[in-house]
């Protein structure tokens, strides 16, 4: 697809230099104050504030989520949505970049809309809450947040920038598993107990055993919240918290089924009962859209970053996202945006102290810029943007 008239591409430019520090405080005031999945009311609180100072008509507590938000900004058939999450991890904060997805989110949507009055198309940032437990875009793509969203894009941390049209994640279902027997004196009276503990061990064994029959890039993980109260009494209750991921997400429900005939069997077998419950939606495997790729990567490069042309096809990073879903249901695209000389992985502790660094702050400018300049390609271009817009909303 061919780039935007160079000067919209400096207009949107300059628009996003003049929100530079407050864009870049954003993302340090997030990671100063992780919180997480559905916890977000401050983040909310700020990005908001910032969207409603730069123009934007915002919405908060949408679809009936207390820290998702809308912030709109133009008219026209074409509306190109970019996400923003900025949920953190337990623990361990903005371990996985969010503050930089937030902050480089709301600076695309602030250099896009300064083109949308001349072009004739609409912003749509979207909050979106709980990406890391409870599948907030799921929710809204559920409610109606997306149903006039054309496309849509975001961006995520990574130590090296990847632009792969092919995908680039895996289906997840999580859920949590309590089992219930009955307390007994362990010393006295160990006859007359049914041990949950007990049933919880005789699942992981049976999920240990299933592992060795997997397909490759099928993967099951779990932990136990619950295992007793104290030695001298047979727990008559365990939790356990367990995820499946598959590369796609047909897959998906077949992995589940056969865990969960783990679970059935440690219930026979220890005289229990067995209550599952999900924990969030399923989540689906990306499906990047290729010319908005494709655009992107170009955009990237602009900035005067290296970005690797496709190689063998991925795999599946191993990790999961909401956005998948939103994937499933319009052009979107999620590329990893390079924490460049970042050292830790996603998810790690040292990768918390580097989605604050001065590398941190270059992929906030440089991914709203790339994003920014991806939406002027679309609304520049009438035939893409009538097949988007024909394609999407009929």
């Amino acid at each position: 697809m061919p780039a935007a008239d160079s000067s919209l591409r400096d207009r949107v430019a300059a628009r996003l230099d003049e929100y530079r520090d407050r864009l870049l405080e954003l993302s340090h005031e997030l990671h100063d104050d992780p919180e997480t999945s559905f916890a977000e009311t401050r983040a909310a609180e700020r990005l908001a504030l910032l969207l409603k100072d730069a123009g934007f008509a915002v919405n908060r507590a949408v679809c009936d989520l207390p820290t998702a938000l809308t912030a709109e900004y133009g008219s026209g058939e074409l509306t190109v949505g970019v996400c923003a999450e900025y949920d953190a991890l337990p623990e361990i904060g903005h371990a996985c970049g969010h503050n930089i997805i937030c902050a480089a989110g709301a600076g695309a949507a602030i250099a896009l809309a300064s083109a949308a009055d001349e072009l004739g198309f609409r912003v749509k940032l979207l909050g979106t809450p709980a990406e890391e437990e409870g599948g907030g875009k799921v929710l809204m793509l559920e409610r109606g947040a997306f149903d006039d969203v054309t496309v849509a894009m975001m961006v995520h941390p990574f130590p090296v920038d990847t632009a792969d049209p092919r995908g680039s994640s895996n289906a997840v279902a999580r859920f949590e598993v309590t089992f219930t027997g009955r307390a007994s004196h362990a010393a006295a009276a160990p006859e007359g107990g049914l041990n949950a503990a007990d049933a919880a061990v005789v699942a992981q064994v049976a999920v240990g055993q299933l592992r060795q029959q997997l397909r490759d890039g099928h993967r099951v993980a779990g932990i136990v919240q619950l295992g007793g109260e104290r030695t001298n009494i047979i727990p008559e209750r365990s939790v356990l918290e367990y995820e499946v991921r598959t590369p796609t997400g047909e897959e998906l429900t077949e992995l589940r089924e056969r865990v969960l005939n783990c679970f059935r069997g440690a219930a026979l077998a220890t005289g229990t009962t067995v209550d599952v419950e999900p924990i969030q939606p399923d989540y689906l495997e990306l499906r990047h859209d290729t010319a908005l790729m494709a655009s992107y990567a170009r955009n990237l490069r602009a900035t005067g970053r290296e970005v690797p042309e496709p190689g063998p096809v991925p795999q599946g990073t191993g990790g999961s996202t909401d956005m998948g879903n939103v994937t499933h249901a319009m052009p979107a695209i999620h590329p990893g945006l390079g924490v460049l000389g970042a050292q830790g992985m996603p998810h790690t502790r040292q990768f918390t102290d580097e989605t604050a660094s001065p590398a941190a702050d270059d992929a906030v400018l440089d991914g709203a810029l790339a994003m920014a300049w991806t939406g002027l390609d679309l609304a520049s271009d009438a035939e893409w943007r009538a097949r988007c817009v024909t394609a999407r909303h009929g």
